[in-house]
């Protein structure tokens, strides 16, 4: 798999990490699976939803993600993945992470350093949940 990105969805999501520093940022990755390429069109912003911990954690609730799934539905996408920051630790799943995640979505780490946008990287769950995988991501021109 290959997660494609356009320039502006890849500094929104670089902005979004900034902007919530020094808590974990996150939303959602809408677009289109092709050619075993994950092309995501737009970024859905979420609030991160935890109530402690919002430092090394992040929440979305079950509310957030079947309005995200209808809005892909609508656009004629499909929800991708997720992604969401990692304040002053590097941009790969945490033990939280894989507990949390599931199969076939991307999900991409933002490392926010700092307060600055830094490594930004993909990865995706086994089937058989044992850990992730490091994934190739391209980021594009608009077109």
């Amino acid at each position: 798999m290959t997660v494609r990105l356009q320039e502006n969805v890849y500094e929104a999501i670089q902005s979004h990490g900034e902007e919530d520093y020094p808590y974990e940022c996150c939303g959602f990755l809408i677009g289109v699976s092709q050619d075993g390429k994950r092309i995501v069109r737009e970024i859905r912003a979420q609030r991160n939803e935890r109530e402690n911990s919002q430092e090394t954690r992040y929440f979305i609730s079950p509310q957030e993600f079947q309005a995200a799934e209808r809005y892909a539905r609508e656009q004629h996408c499909e929800m991708l993945g997720i992604y969401h920051s990692h304040p002053d630790h590097p941009a790969r799943p945490s033990q939280y992470d894989l507990e949390h995640a599931w199969p076939w979505y991307a999900y991409l780490i933002l490392s926010v350093s700092g307060g600055t946008a830094d490594e930004l990287r993909a990865w995706q769950l086994r089937d058989d949940r044992s850990a992730f995988e490091a994934v190739d991501m391209e980021i594009v021109s608009q077109q």
